[in-house]
């Protein structure tokens, strides 16, 4: 007992001489790097640690709150459009609504974004006789309830074999595309209230990604955010999404 005793005192010195190393490289490291470094695990919501599920920036700034109130608030612009009462008022004060309306002051664009999120248990899905998979499919009948009648394509009965891109999700039953022509400033800000409602909903959804208007939101990033997105030569309004919104669903299975 005395060897096991006496064997412990002298490992006690070793460990607290590593850890002091340890600390001291890590502060010696936060001080070469420093605020950059520090700034970069933060977002305009907050760290990566402490970012709201939701943020969106309004003309007082950025204002960060939970997924069900980004889909209340996205829901009642997307209402209000139609002349329709919303079933229930959101939490946001009126400014920030009319922010998700108009978008940013100078030029139409996104001011919400979400976490994303995938679920990893979701199974692969045969089309239906729209040509589209179940998950798809929920995504055409929620848009349908709030926005009403759309112009979509993307999709057709017994599926897509041509028209797209080689590994594009049309030809899984898996993407629509929502139509806002021609292109204008107008259409552009209606476009992104659907953009921005289907980003609010793309967890009850199974959404995995949104494109429009040059930029993209995927739920494989799970910061959210905004991307923009580069496209396919020839690069035209089509391929460029500047005149529809595209909408896919997660496949199921293996990533």
């Amino acid at each position: 007992m005395t060897g096991t005793v006496a064997r412990v005192s002298q490992r006690r010195p070793i460990q607290v001489l590593v850890g002091v190393l340890i600390l001291t490289v890590l502060g010696s490291a936060l001080v070469f790097l420093g605020p950059t470094f520090l700034s970069s695990l933060s977002t305009g919501g907050g760290s990566l640690l402490t970012r709201p599920e939701c943020v969106m920036r309004t003309p007082d700034g950025e204002v960060g709150f939970s997924r069900d109130e980004a889909k209340r608030a996205t829901t009642e612009v997307a209402l209000r459009a139609r002349g329709v009462e919303p079933p229930a008022s959101s939490s946001l004060d009126e400014a920030a609504l009319q922010a998700l309306t108009d978008g940013p002051a100078s030029d139409a664009g996104p001011v919400l974004t979400c976490k994303g999120y995938v679920d990893s248990e979701l199974r692969v899905e045969e089309l239906t006789p729209s040509g589209l998979t179940p998950r798809a499919e929920q995504v055409r009948t929620a848009m349908a309830e709030v926005f009403g009648d759309q112009s979509l394509g993307g999709f057709e009965p017994g599926g897509v074999g041509s028209g797209h891109g080689g590994a594009s999700t049309h030809y899984d039953g898996r993407a629509i595309d929502v139509f806002f022509r021609p292109v204008t400033e107008e259409n552009r800000r209606e476009g992104w209230v659907l953009a921005q409602w289907l980003v609010a909903h793309a967890e009850d959804l199974n959404i995995q990604y949104v494109i429009f208007d040059d930029q993209f939101w995927s739920a494989r990033i799970p910061r959210g955010q905004w991307h923009d997105y580069e496209a396919p030569p020839p690069a035209n309004e089509i391929l460029r999404h500047l005149d529809h919104v595209h909408v896919d669903v997660l496949g199921g299975g293996l990533p």
